[in-house]
Parts: structure tokens; sequence; C-alpha cells
């Protein structure tokens, strides 16, 4: 059966990257099991169990696996219906001498749980660096257009003025917030260890006659191997399901970030003041060929939503759980924890492609503020002929009525705002009328935007401090590519 007559998720065929996609592949999976087995056997070696050089040099041997492996794997699968004996028969079958102490008192989630573990730290490891440099570049951007006055908006409605860039560190103020949240949650994440059936350990115990010590020693072993600082103390059969709820939120949180800045990005080119990028043959609509949609944004909103919901997954399955386990957290746990991390893996490579491109449109952007500051500067035009002697309260009437008379002229024809030539011409102005020019520059309007950016952006600042672990990642200002 052709690939092309099966169903694909779209975040393999189309959105996610090739080292996201191996590190939740079936061949990464089985593998890991295998190494964790050989850290398993080796530990146990070291601490005296008669397990032979053969058995370790055999099974360092087979630890990736071929078709044939995988096939052992499926047919025993079916018969015995469980995956993990059906991999520890696959092993042993190519690692004969080791056949008979694979799994040596360990139990199923040993391998399940503690390659879980591993996936979701060296995923988050993979995604922080790529945050880091979407972060960069709109750091960038935002130091760029910092002293852009633009219009802003408080109930979808113009506002008094800001500027580009700060509105850019808005976004960059949020995913600051997502990566300190990943960051938490990777140095949460634990090693499971070597803890048997219900996590007392009683079959490690065992197997050592009751010396304590040794059972401690090989959770150590193993956890150093697997390199992680640290093994839960405490686990039932699994780790707490509370890792992947705590996990899952901080993606939660970057889902609602990604659908917020998508959003900003959907208005401003609806408003034609800025652009994702948009290539030279791309086409907007089927039917409107004059059309340059923002399809990145939109895809970026959708993903992002997408991602703010899996965490019910989680909190739903955490709060389903008996006791020291039940199976019911498998099936959906193989779903949503590769979802988690490439819908996110996909929503970074968006925003770093959009952040690599974005154009700005100052000419639209003045016309807009045109349209608005009139209206805006009113006050600062009363204050200046009070300033020169004249009357609060009939500075404020003359523009209560002429503002009036602006309004209809923009709402009933359609025309452009005319309100400060309608000031020019009111000899009640005449005292300042050699003032209007500059009481209408819009930098003035932008209070302290620019020093506001500088200042969270440059030398020093909050941005910088935040990603100086990351520096290597964003050094080579590499755009990412999008599949589709």
């Amino acid at each position: 059966m052709s690939s092309y007559d099966k169903y694909q998720s779209p975040l393999s065929g189309r959105y996610a990257s090739k080292e996201m996609l191996y590190l939740f592949s079936p061949a990464k999976r089985s593998s890991t099991w295998r190494q964790l087995w050989i850290w398993l056997a080796e530990a146990e070696k070291e601490l005296g169990l008669d397990i032979s050089d053969e058995a370790i040099s055999q099974m360092k041997a087979h630890v990736k696996l071929t078709g044939e492996d995988f096939e052992t794997a499926a047919t025993e699968e079916k018969r015995r219906r469980h995956d993990v004996m059906a991999h520890v028969h696959a092993f042993g079958e190519v690692a004969p001498a080791a056949a008979g102490i694979i799994h040596w008192g360990a139990t199923s989630c040993y391998c399940t749980d503690n390659a879980d573990l591993i996936f979701l730290r060296d995923g988050l490891n993979m995604l922080l660096p790529k945050l880091a440099t979407v972060i960069h570049k709109l750091s960038k951007f935002a130091r760029e257009y910092k002293d852009l006055a633009c219009l802003g908006y408080t109930h979808g409605q113009p506002a008094q003025l800001t500027t580009v860039g700060k509105r850019a560190c808005l976004w960059i103020q949020d995913l600051l917030m997502d990566m300190r949240n990943l960051e938490r949650a990777r140095s949460d994440i634990r090693f499971r260890g070597v803890k048997g059936t219900t996590g007392t350990q009683a079959s490690f115990l065992a197997i050592f006659n009751g010396d304590h010590s040794k059972v401690e020693e090989l959770d150590r072993l193993v956890t150093e191997k697997a390199g992680f600082e640290s093994a839960y103390v405490i686990s039932s059969q699994t780790y707490s399901r509370k890792i992947d709820v705590d996990t899952a939120n901080a993606f939660s949180s970057l889902g609602t970030t990604f659908e917020r800045i998508g959003l900003d990005i959907r208005h401003l080119a609806m408003f034609k003041e800025i652009e994702e990028p948009f290539e030279k043959d791309q086409i907007g609509s089927s039917a409107m060929a004059y059309k340059r949609n923002p399809m990145r944004s939109e895809r970026m909103c959708s993903l992002g939503r997408k991602l703010a919901n899996l965490n019910k997954d989680a909190a739903d399955t955490y709060a389903a759980q008996w006791f020291e386990r039940s199976l019911d957290d498998s099936a959906i746990r193989r779903i949503t924890l590769p979802e988690m991390y490439l819908c996110a893996d996909a929503l970074l490579i968006l925003l770093n492609n959009i952040s690599s491109g974005l154009v700005v449109y100052p000419a639209v952007i003045q016309r807009r503020i045109d349209l608005e500051l009139p209206f805006m500067a009113t006050e600062n035009i009363i204050m200046r002929l009070v300033a020169r002697g004249g009357s609060r309260q009939d500075a404020h009437e003359h523009i209560r009525v002429l503002s009036h008379e602006a309004s209809d002229v923009v709402k009933k024809e359609g025309k452009d705002n005319d309100l400060m030539e309608r000031i020019w011409r009111d000899e009640f102005f005449k005292p300042i009328v050699g003032e209007l020019d500059k009481l209408l520059d819009a930098s003035t309007f932008v209070g302290r935007a620019p020093q506001q950016v500088e200042k969270f952006t440059g030398p020093g600042g909050e941005v910088q401090t935040a990603l100086k672990p990351y520096a290597e990642a964003f050094a080579a200002e590499e755009t990412a590519e999008l599949n589709v």
C-alpha cells in the first residue's frame, strides 16, 4: 500500500521538522528501549550480577533495529498483545547471549516511561533554541522600528499612538514568559530510574539479596548513564502523570501566544500596515488573483489553538489514574505527547519564517495616523491656547463643534479628516496657527515607547539576558523554510 493510500498526520506530512519527527519515530522509540536495557545490564554487571561481556557486546551491536527486527516484534506483539515483551523477544533473537538477562528485574515502564522522559527532555532541548531564535529575530525587528509611530488600539478602536517596535515587544515579552515556562518544565523533568512494578524496587532488592545500597547504586548508575542529574525518589509503576500535565501546560500557554501574535499580524495585514512574507509565485486565492492572504499567520493561529488545548488530554489522563497505575493512560499519551512537540515545532518554524521577512509599509501607517491624529491632538491644541491666554472652555467648545463637523465628513461623505484645515481657517485659533504642525508631529504622541524598546531589547536588558544561553542557536541568522 502506498503512503498516499493511508492517513498521514498533517504534523508529520506538512508542518514539523525532520529532527522532531525522528525523535518520536518508532525507530527512535525502540532503539531507546534497547539502550535502556543495555544501561540496565551494564549497571547490574558493574554491581556484581552474572552478566557476560558477550551479552553486553551483542546488545550494543544491535541497538538500532532493522526492518526484520520490527517485523519480529510486530508478529510477537500480535500474538502476546504486549509491546514491551514483543521487543524483549526481538532483542533476544539478535542478542542470544543476552536473551536471559534482558529486562532483568524491570517492569514495562522501565522502558516506556524512562524513554518518554528522555523524549520530553530532548524535545525541549530542541525547541528552546528555536524559541530563542524567534525572540532574537523579533527583537531586531523591534529595534529597527522602535521609532516608527503607529496607531494603538483599545477595544478595537484607535487609541493613543505607540510604535511598531513597541508593539513587537508585547509579543516578545509573552514569548519570554513561554521560554521561562519551558525551561522550568525541562528542569523539573527527572528520570524514573529502576523502580520495579509498583515503585518499591522490591524486585531489585530481591536480585541483590536485600542489599539496599546496591539497589540505590543501580538506580544512580542507570540515571547517570541516561544523562539525568537525578531520578524521582517516589514513583508508582509509572512516573507521575503530573509531569505530563505540567509540561503540557507550558505548551498550552505557548500555543495561546502564537495565536495572539498571529491575530495581530492578520489584523495589521488587513489594515495593509504590515505583511508577512509573500513569495514571488505564491497564490493567495484560487479565485481572486489579486489577494495576498496571510496564510502563515492563519496557520499559526490554527496550530496555536490546537496546541493550547492539548493540555486537557494530559490533565484528564492524570486525574483518571488508579492507585499505582492503570493502562488507560497509554493510548492517549502515544498521541498527545508527540503532538504537543510536533505542534510546537511547527509553530516555531512558522514564526521564524514570518519574523524573518515581515514587511512594513510606513506610508500606509502614516496615512492611518493622519486620519485619527487630528482628533487626538485636540487636547494639546486646547492646552496650547490656554497657555497663550485663551479660555479653556471657549477652546473646548470650538474644538467640539469642529470635530463633529470633521467626523461627519469622514463618516457620511467618506472623505479625509479635515479637522486641521477647519482649525487653520478658524480665527479663534490664529494665536497658535504657527505651532499646529509641531502639535501634530506623531513622534510627540508615542511617549517613551522608543526608550522602552531600547531598555527591553538592548544591552543588559531582559531580552538579551534571557537569550544569552542560546547565542549559538541564532548566530547563523537562518530563515526557517516551510514545507508547504
